[in-house]
């Protein structure tokens, strides 16, 4: 089994579920603290799944939280746009405030493109990767609804939320690109029956997001700009920052039990 193509697979749900995490408490509203927890949750607990199945694999006694905890930037495979804060560019005095647009923003493309890979997933030839991807499948076709409703709510709704809707989206769309740019691992993936050919989907990805758009009267930026690398281990300064918080109590305290 390619485990450099479970630890992708796992390395985007990590990270994102940390970046949503960070609205515990944050919320907009009630229901949307909650909302964005149990999300998190969620793709935590994806991330477990596979990364235990890559300990299973190495049989090195590595655990899950190996993986996640004591991996520098460089071994993360993770998409770009997954590690992003949650505003557009900040220029001159701008502060860093979070931006719910942005976060509504990206669950709904990612999601939109999980739904389509875990789909093809869950009937891989690995039956333990089918059987995590049966699992996700679910749980990425509620966060895609979550999304869907918000984007359109904000999209079509006042003159702030549409603008707020718009920004987002133009600052995120080309981070998407790296969709479809099939990295060595991908593609032995393929090879081997056990991957996504994730080229394959766009068409499908890409109709599911216009008909969104459409309805929340948003316009689709157009294509092209830099393709970022993250799923190679290049990335932006962003994860660092990520993975330095989430990873500190662990490495202070290697081993602890609580």
């Amino acid at each position: 089994m390619n485990t450099e193509y479970l630890l992708h697979l796992a390395d985007n749900a990590l990270v994102l579920g940390q970046r949503n995490a960070e609205w515990c408490g944050h919320g907009p509203i009630l229901e949307e603290d909650l909302a964005l927890a149990n999300n998190s949750l969620d793709l935590i607990g994806q991330a477990r799944l596979l990364y235990q199945y890559v300990a299973e694999l190495a049989q090195d006694g590595s655990t899950e939280d190996t993986y996640a905890y004591f991996r520098d930037v460089p071994a993360f495979r993770n998409y770009t746009l997954l590690e992003l804060p949650h505003h557009g560019p900040l220029v001159g005095y701008a502060s860093d405030n979070r931006d719910y647009a942005v976060t509504i923003t990206r669950n709904f493309l990612y999601s939109a493109f999980m739904v389509l890979v875990w789909d093809k997933l869950q009937h891989a030839q690995d039956t333990q990767l089918a059987a995590i991807a049966a699992k996700s499948l679910k749980e990425a076709r509620y966060h895609l609804r979550h999304a869907h409703d918000w984007l359109v709510r904000m999209g079509d709704g006042t003159a702030e939320s549409h603008q707020r809707a718009q920004a987002a989206l133009d600052h995120l769309w080309s981070y998407t690109q790296e969709f479809w740019t099939p990295s060595h691992y991908e593609a032995a993936a393929v090879k081997a029956g056990v991957g996504v050919n994730t080229a394959s989907l766009r068409g499908e990805w890409q109709s599911m997001v216009d008909a969104t758009l459409a309805e929340a009267t948003l316009a689709r930026p157009s294509d092209g700009g830099f393709v970022t690398t993250g799923k190679q281990g290049v990335h932006s300064e962003h994860l660092g920052y990520l993975l330095a918080e989430m990873q500190s109590l662990a490495r202070a305290h290697p081993g602890a039990q609580w």
